[in-house]
């Protein structure tokens, strides 16, 4: 934060109050309202605190007009084109790029911790056999706290770094395990002599009868939804995980309120609601009948997976999606899959109308990274899972940036109160 002359004045009831402004390197201006009570005892009102901002960050940058993310200063297509998850998962952690040492040592530490502890197991088969994977992710990571007991003192800061490394070792892990269970089949162990996206592949979809072998473009394409979905500011998860964290919970009880969070078909579930979408398309031949229904001004119909809530130009993950998902599709080919098929003719038919490009409706990264893991065979259910163990370091970088803040306490947002004023208790023989 640049400390700036810079202040405004706000007059209540023929009273003043100057109010200092602070400029952050990047994007607008922010008003400081944190005496704003103790000095005129009032509160401000931001539902959903859109225009709050809750605390000060190094780690990522958005501007959505512009179609810009930024972690740690890097551009995500710089990011997601030359580096991988875990280099971006250091930087994320760090601050800075690593040296090759560093990355190797990185990449070791995260590798050897991939195992869950075997009692953990029991877990699993305490849930009902179709119960959803998320419900399943948010109840074992939370256990993780009764069986990790020497990373749980947020105070240490060694503590602190072994529960980062944990956990973004073993969610992908947790979440195979998670696949697997609903599916009904056996748990695949993790291999130390495989990168971090190839192992979720074939812990998901080996099996124990034969051997299987990762494809190198899947596991890139994976590899960069995971890289896409690393962190994304203070998004609502993220927002979660840092309250939660507020009251000095610990690491594994933060990141499972998170994983809840993100459950919500509003924030986690946009690449689902596109591959249903696609399915309700059905075939290429009703893509003019949607099309029109989604330029209808009276027709509630959506295109989802375009334009994005966030991006008010473009999504700057999309072109880097984009690029894998048509490398999957080249090699796993659309020819028996009707949503594939759909979902290809649907891109080109958006890209061509004028009405998408005028409001700048462009396929996003969910649109992109719904048909990969729908050409890999995972099932609706898993995305959800996927993006939550996507999204762990940025959590997790989010959760140590703010117990290293001085000026950090517990998140307690004030309420616009209208309710009954005190009322008198009535006996219930007079009511």
């Amino acid at each position: 934060m640049v400390d700036t002359p810079k202040s405004a004045t706000l007059t209540i009831d023929d009273t003043s109050y100057e109010l200092p402004i602070h400029s952050p390197t990047a994007g607008p201006d922010v008003l400081d309202i944190r005496k704003l009570y103790g000095q005129a005892g009032v509160f401000t009102y931001d539902p959903g605190f859109t225009s709050t901002a809750s605390c000060e960050s190094t780690i990522t940058y958005i501007d959505g007009e512009e179609g810009i993310l930024l972690h740690r200063g890097y551009p995500i297509d710089e990011l997601a084109g030359k580096s991988h998850y875990l280099e971006v998962c250091f930087l994320l952690l760090y601050g800075y790029l690593p040296t090759a040492a560093e990355l190797e040592e990185f990449e070791t530490t995260i590798t050897r911790h991939t195992m869950v502890h075997e009692q953990m197991m029991n877990f699993f088969r305490g849930f009902r056999r179709d119960a959803h994977p998320m419900a399943i992710m948010t109840g074992v990571v939370g256990a993780m706290s009764a069986f990790y007991h020497d990373s749980t003192d947020i105070t240490d800061p060694r503590q602190r770094e072994v529960a980062s490394h944990r956990l973004i070792a073993k969610m992908p892990t947790i979440a195979a395990m998670a696949y697997k269970y609903t599916i009904g089949q056996p748990f695949v162990y993790p291999r130390n002599d495989l990168d971090y996206a190839s192992n979720f592949l074939r812990m998901c979809f080996a099996v124990p009868c034969e051997e299987y072998e990762v494809n190198p473009i899947l596991s890139r394409a994976m590899d960069r939804i995971f890289t896409l979905h690393a962190d994304h500011e203070q998004n609502a998860s993220t927002s979660t995980v840092r309250l939660a964290s507020s009251s000095g919970a610990n690491p594994f009880a933060c990141i499972a309120a998170g994983i809840a969070c993100l459950w919500g078909p509003a924030h986690g579930g946009a690449n689902q609601a596109c591959l249903e979408m696609l399915k309700e398309i059905g075939t290429p031949d009703r893509i003019p009948e949607y099309i029109a229904r989604a330029k209808d001004k009276n027709d509630p119909f959506r295109l989802m997976g375009f334009g994005h809530r966030v991006y008010k130009n473009f999504d700057p993950r999309a072109k880097v999606m984009k690029q894998s998902a048509d490398e999957v599709l080249d090699l796993l080919g659309i020819e028996d899959n009707p949503v594939l098929a759909t979902a290809k003719a649907l891109e080109e038919a958006a890209l061509a109308d004028p009405y998408f490009a005028d409001k700048k409706l462009f396929p996003n990264v969910d649109f992109y990274s719904g048909i990969i893991l729908e050409a890999m065979g995972f099932p609706t259910s898993m995305f959800t899972p996927i993006f939550a163990l996507s999204r762990t370091v940025g959590w997790i970088s989010q959760w140590k940036e703010q117990l290293s803040d001085p000026a950090h306490k517990i998140g307690r947002p004030r309420q616009l109160y209208l309710g009954e004023n005190e009322r008198g208790y009535v006996d219930i023989e007079s009511r």
